[in-house]
């Protein structure tokens, strides 16, 4: 089985991943596509946290861009160069996937706290700038009664639930996918290992 193949497929994907989760980051960043709430700073906490366009985003697409970049015609070599042999090719890429899982991790904690702690609104009751829902430790989201306390941005509490849990189920895709990588990429390094010492011993 060819693992170098298998790491490109996963890149691809990692790589499709990432601009989701930075587009809906940036989307946060602009309540029903106002930009003044951003530019008046009534914005969440979490939001500003760049998880989605750091965590998920940037971070992700470096190990996406290194198993892309993995020869795929014969499994062999670090970036098509044969004398690294496999084994280099494939342990950088558990190099890289590390890096993934450091940014996902980040991407899905954030997420998850953000949803938590619900968003920062104008609220009727207090007429004010405040979290409604922080006491509520997430109780918040199965209250849809309650979620008309916000009233600007308008439906910010349904812009946030919707773009945060899109991130918190991006972030755990691409920790899964970078975790099943380590792991190709462990037996694929081993593989190579294998065979440069069966040529060795043919020669």
């Amino acid at each position: 089985m060819c693992f170098g193949r298998r790491a490109r497929c996963v890149g691809y994907k990692l790589l499709i991943l990432a601009l989701l989760s930075i587009v809906a980051n940036i989307l946060l960043y602009f309540p029903n596509g106002e930009t003044r709430f951003a530019s008046e700073h009534h914005l969440g906490k979490y939001v500003e946290c760049l998880h989605g366009i750091l965590g998920g985003g940037f971070l992700v697409l470096i190990p996406a861009a290194v198993f892309i970049g993995l020869h795929d015609d014969d499994c062999c070599g670090c970036f098509g160069h044969k004398d690294c042999g496999k084994s280099c090719a494939m342990l950088s890429s558990v190099l890289a996937a590390f890096v993934g899982i450091l940014g996902s991790g980040y991407c899905i904690i954030i997420s998850a706290l953000g949803l938590s702690h619900g968003p920062y609104c104008f609220t009727h009751l207090q007429r004010n700038w405040i979290y409604p829902f922080t006491e509520s430790s997430g109780g918040y989201l199965f209250e849809y009664n309650k979620w008309s306390e916000c009233q600007e941005p308008q439906n910010i509490v349904q812009w946030n639930v919707t773009l945060f849990s899109i991130l918190l189920v991006l972030g755990g895709i691409e920790f899964i996918l970078c975790f099943i990588q380590i792991i190709n990429g462990i037996l694929g390094g081993l593989c190579g290992l294998c065979c440069s010492h069966e040529e060795v011993s043919h020669l």
